[in-house]
């Protein structure tokens, strides 16, 4: 008989850490990076050397005690690094320039002084160095400008954005003249803008109106060609080359999955690019000269890789390395290294797994199971460890709702399994990652065929012998959150409890009460109050809130300004007047989501609780 695993408490889970987002400095000295080490994201950077494998202790560069969001290095001077952070989770990024003599750091200066309430995003560095560019919303809450900013004096506003969307992925031609930035208004509706950086004019690059995602703009050593990330008469994102004076797209590379992450070398040869295969990663160097690709060489024991896409992929000054991060669901998050030039890969950070053995993390198995309309839903499945009875499931929904449930390190599932839970992670459809018409299948109208899905998910495991069908548990956060409300109040008889952490409970107060910046965006995607209330009201669990029967333990944060804390408290004050349990928990100085160790102990030890009591 298998000796059963041992039991870890919560706490020893909350002990892992992990680096992301990794930046060179120019002379290839320094590798800096974001790291929770302290328990909070903090900036702090490792010496780099191409000839020692020997993992060092880095450097602390910041000591903001709150939320580190992003570094990157001046791409010409080593003493030069930006940062930003916000305060309290209010995500108001604010900008910090660091420089340092001979290694150490000699001043740090608030770049944003004086707009503490703006947020400050997409840093990045002009091609000599000699200042840099940002997008806030200074102006207006609504409106996110494009300004340059020099390393002494004041920014220059170099576009005005005249009605809402975000600006993102903007690149810098060789000449320094022109830039080319994304603006979204939706996340599946994006324009290619180049912008005159002298004169503020601007041209819409596409090369037709049809609605299309562009992502990750690189202008060509030419100057004549931009690579980018689109879906552009495709279901899936795929490399392409934009000719900017025809304004026409050329298929580069294009698998039947997403190509989902570029970055390019300094010299402007190599494009290294990921591919999500049913969320697992593979890593790719396209040299633009030759037209060869080659796959990243083997760097990895046990199963695939998920590399962290949404924060800084870097290579160095000399275009030889190119540093990035990625886990799998058995190890955390840490920075590894491609050189280029030797093909060999190294990681050069070891992140704490909090003393918990590497042995007691558990792989998922990829499974489909039928929804109602006969579609396949994809899902990762955790078995319990032990199957001599019958376990609880926790039935984990991803956010967005335009994300993608991925088999990197998740320390809360790893926590439920080694106890004796099984994990369900689906990817209902509204999820990223199987083409653009998967992704459109929950649109407005077709939002409660997502909450469907779930239910199915629910059934599928009713019919695991090693499942206890009384005690599913669904949890989730942000639209997930929404996913947990509407699945409590649409099939109140699936499930044991929920957890709701930051979640949307009406769909009309939500985007009544949401940052300026971020309604237009979300009724894209939702429905707008002007044309759909009516819709929005009637599929809202707050309408049917009194059909709500299982324990319900709801999270938030004070300062969240994406889905405001009062889609939280009001859930919990009719549930109580209603006599149901509804337990609220709210963090004072935290935003969307908790961030900080000591709030994540609070929280998650009540989590833990809370599920031990079904």
């Amino acid at each position: 008989m298998n000796k059963p695993p041992d039991r870890y408490p919560i706490d020893r889970y909350l002990n892992v850490r992990s680096a992301l987002g990794p930046t060179f400095s120019a002379d290839n000295r320094y590798v800096a990076f974001i790291s929770n080490i302290t328990g909070n994201f903090e900036a702090w950077r490792i010496p780099f050397s191409a000839e020692n494998d020997a993992i060092l202790w880095p450097d602390q560069l910041t000591f903001i005690g709150d939320r580190v969001m992003s570094a990157v290095y001046s791409p010409t001077n080593p003493d030069l690094l930006l940062y930003s952070a916000d305060s309290g989770g209010d995500e108001n990024a604010q900008i910090f320039l660091q420089t340092f003599r001979d290694g150490e750091l000699l001043r740090e200066i608030k770049v944003s002084k004086g707009f503490e309430n703006a947020m400050h995003m997409q840093l990045q560095w002009l091609p000599g160095g000699g200042g840099f560019l940002f997008v806030a919303n200074r102006r207006r809450p609504d409106r996110f400008d494009l300004y340059i900013q020099p390393l002494d004096g004041p920014p220059t506003l170099i576009y005005a954005q005249d009605e809402p969307g975000y600006l993102a992925g903007v690149t810098v031609a060789p000449s320094g003249r022109d830039a080319v930035a994304v603006r979204t208004a939706s996340s599946f509706s994006g324009q290619l803008l180049r912008i005159d950086l002298e004169t503020g004019s601007v041209i819409d690059l596409r090369p037709d109106a049809d609605a299309a995602r562009y992502y990750a703009p690189h202008y060509a050593a030419d100057g004549r060609h931009v690579y980018l990330l689109t879906d552009a008469a495709s279901d899936f994102l795929h490399l392409a080359r934009l000719d900017v004076a025809a304004q026409t797209l050329q298929p580069v590379v294009a698998p039947d999955w997403n190509v989902s992450a570029l970055a390019q070398s300094a010299d402007r040869r190599h494009l290294f690019y990921t591919v999500n295969e049913a969320g697992l990663s593979g890593l790719f160097l396209l040299d633009t000269t030759t037209g060869v690709t080659r796959q990243a060489p083997q760097f990895w024991d046990g199963p695939g890789v998920v590399v962290d896409e949404m924060n800084h992929i870097s290579f160095s000054a000399d275009s030889r390395f190119v540093a990035f991060t990625c886990s799998s669901s058995t190890r955390t998050f840490d920075v590894f290294v491609w050189d280029v030039e030797q093909d060999v890969i190294r990681p050069i950070t070891r992140s704490s797994h909090g003393g918990l053995p590497v042995s007691s993390f558990a792989n998922p198995n990829l499974i489909t199971y039928k929804t109602f309309d006969g579609r396949d839903m994809p899902a990762w499945y955790f078995p319990p460890p032990e199957k001599t009875t019958p376990a609880p499931c926790v039935v984990v929904v991803h956010g967005g709702p335009e994300s993608q449930w991925r088999p990197g390190f998740n320390f809360l599932v790893q926590y439920f399994v080694n106890n004796g839970y099984a994990v369900l992670a689906p990817n209902v459809r509204g999820s990223t990652g199987y083409g653009r018409a998967y992704s459109k299948l929950d649109d407005v109208r077709k939002r409660m065929d997502s909450v469907a899905d779930l239910a199915h998910a629910n059934l599928w495991l009713r019919e695991q012998a090693e499942i206890d069908a009384g005690r599913i548990i669904v949890y989730g956060g942000s639209y997930g959150g929404f996913m947990v409300l509407s699945s409590l109040t649409t099939y109140p008889a699936l499930w044991a409890a929920g957890v709701d952490i930051v979640g949307i409970s009406s769909f009309v107060t939500f985007l009544e009460n949401t940052s300026a910046y971020r309604r237009a965006h979300r009724e894209a995607e939702y429905g707008s109050l002007e044309h759909d209330r009516d819709f929005l009201e009637s599929i809202s669990p707050l309408t049917h809130i009194d059909n709500i029967v299982a324990p319900l333990l709801i999270i938030h944060g004070r300062n969240d300004p994406r889905v405001p804390v009062s889609e939280a408290e009001q859930v919990a004050a009719i549930l109580k007047e209603r006599g149901v349990s509804a337990e609220l928990l709210v963090f004072d100085d935290e935003g969307h989501g908790i961030v900080k160790l000591k709030n994540k102990r609070v929280m998650y030890a009540r989590v833990v609780d809370f599920l031990s009591r079904l």
